[in-house]
């Protein structure tokens, strides 16, 4: 997040603004605080590949606690502000962090957390006023510094975390060659080209600015000269209104907000003038074939879909006009090479599901995990897999199927739950939807889905009788759940990765699945 190109030319420009409150950070004042920031990190002995961490929500400090971490060569890493204190810990340790940038907000569980991190020897917080032992209080720290660059400024970057909903998070990184701030990584220039972002444009930031893909997009925005409006959290008709006051012409988004807004009431929508909108963007988790039908219907053939991992194996992408030709797609690889393979790491036919691979767009390995680097490799170290599963058309075009750790093994069918859930998330009455494999004696597993209705909707015998019926009028009897719990709200990620794991742990208690 370099603002180096324009901290002159555009120093009273807004460079961010928080959509809550409407606080405005000009170009001026975030190239200022980077720099005081990356003069405190030299100070406090980080050196070039060195990390620290940032755990705290949206706030009007967090890209430029990022800024300063690509302006001194180092590693910084973004954790999940809704984790606990002990998974936020093995974060910090993992990554073998030196020091803490977090907030007010989140004092308590970093408070807990810090207990097991003896090798951090700084915590910054964000909002406080005043030192709170042990934490220093961030903008009081930052005043005796200069606001001028460092003078051994080098290329940094953000060592993420995947999401966890499978296991363990693991660290993800990046090989840093030496370069200047402002020349970024050659991802970043692939991705601005591909999402036409340009020097005056406003991107609407709706997701966490811990994750990877609201990452690069600020990023992207900052470094072309953009503004970017950030949501302190998602709510689907400020989101409208946002793209009206501000003029909005890029945002990034994930299928569960799409959903969010076509559930709003028809007058609601029709409300705001979206007109300025030119780029939507998705990705992040499957979005069902008829929701993205509406989007497209409503805000026009704007929609832009990608496929990738934070991994960076391999990418793609298809515009609206290629989704609405091959629906269900995300789209023909762009970057990387796509295999689809079966478990004797043969290529499948063409329309046959198997394992998705890529030989590898970039090089990455798993922060001090060599084991794991080795298990997403091939056996020839060439490819890695992304865990999914799909299948290719005859015009090159990919179909996520599932992931793999959530294939249903039915009575030796395989059953790929994905299907059921795009479905249900269409119910009116349904907010969300998981489906997974539960243990039964004779079949080995059976579908069962647990669903958050839409407010006012009453859970109970009726309206679980009314949506299994709904499924099997859409699929096949093999597809449908055989039974629907219900829940107050299920534990989607605010990036828009379903939380499955804790949902599926629970019926599955001290047994093991054959498919994990």
């Amino acid at each position: 997040m370099y603002a180096g190109k324009y901290a002159k030319s555009m120093a009273d420009q807004p460079c961010l603004v928080m959509a809550g409150t409407g606080e405005i950070i000009t170009y001026g004042q975030f190239e200022a605080q980077a720099n005081q920031l990356a003069h405190l990190l030299r100070d406090h002995g980080l050196k070039r590949l060195d990390h620290y961490a940032i755990f705290m929500e949206n706030n009007a400090h967090y890209a430029q606690a990022c800024a300063a971490g690509e302006r001194a060569g180092l590693y910084y890493t973004c954790i999940n502000s809704y984790l606990t204190a002990d998974e936020m810990a093995f974060i910090v340790n993992d990554s073998e962090s030196k020091m803490v940038i977090t907030s007010a907000a989140r004092r308590d569980v970093v408070r807990e957390a810090l207990k097991q991190c003896p090798n951090v020897t700084l915590y910054l917080m964000v909002g406080s006023g005043n030192d709170e032992p042990p934490f220093k209080d961030y903008l009081a720290a930052l005043s005796s510094y200069p606001k001028t660059p460092i003078v051994d400024e080098q290329l940094g970057t953000a060592m993420l975390y995947s999401s966890g909903t499978t296991g363990r998070p693991k660290g993800i990184l990046r090989p840093l060659a030496h370069g200047k701030p402002s020349e970024n990584l050659p991802i970043f220039g692939f991705l601005n080209d591909l999402f036409e972002y340009r020097e005056g444009m406003v991107y609407l930031s709706p997701a966490p600015l811990y994750h990877s893909a609201p990452q690069a997009a600020v990023n992207l925005t900052i470094r072309t000269g953009g503004t970017c409006i950030v949501m302190e959290r998602f709510d689907p008709e400020q989101f409208l209104a946002l793209i009206e006051k501000y003029q909005v012409t890029h945002s990034q988004l994930v299928p569960t907000m799409f959903s969010r807004m076509l559930k709003l009431a028809p007058e609601v929508r029709a409300r705001y003038n979206l007109s300025s909108l030119e780029m939507a963007i998705h990705a992040a988790a499957p979005c069902p074939p008829q929701v993205k039908h509406q989007m497209i219907e409503w805000w026009g053939p704007i929609i832009l879909e990608y496929y990738g991992a934070t991994e960076g194996l391999g990418f793609t992408a298809c515009d609206s006009e290629e989704w609405l030709a091959h629906s269900g797609t995300v789209g023909r690889t762009l970057l990387g090479e796509l295999h689809i393979l079966d478990d004797d790491m043969d290529h499948t036919p063409t329309g046959t599901s198997g394992t998705i691979w890529f030989k590898t767009a970039t090089p990455f390995e798993y922060y001090n995990d060599p084991d794991r680097t080795a298990e997403a490799r091939s056996p020839d170290g060439l490819m890695s897999t992304v865990g999914d599963v799909g299948y290719v058309d005859d015009d090159g075009f990919l179909y996520l199927t599932d992931r793999k750790t959530y294939m249903i093994i039915s009575g030796g069918v395989n059953i790929y739950p994905q299907e059921c859930e795009n479905l249900l998330i269409t119910h009116s009455k349904v907010a969300d939807a998981a489906v997974f494999g539960v243990p039964n004696e004779d079949l080995g597993e059976e579908e069962k889905a647990v669903v958050q209705l839409m407010p006012g909707t009453q859970a109970g015998p009726e309206i679980e009788t009314e949506l299994i019926a709904f499924c099997h009028q859409h699929l096949s009897h093999q597809r449908c759940p055989r039974t629907i719990d219900f829940e107050d709200e299920l534990p989607r990620l605010p990036t828009g990765k379903l939380y499955k794991r804790l949902l599926r742990d629970r019926y599955w208690g001290d047994k093991t699945s054959r498919i994990v």
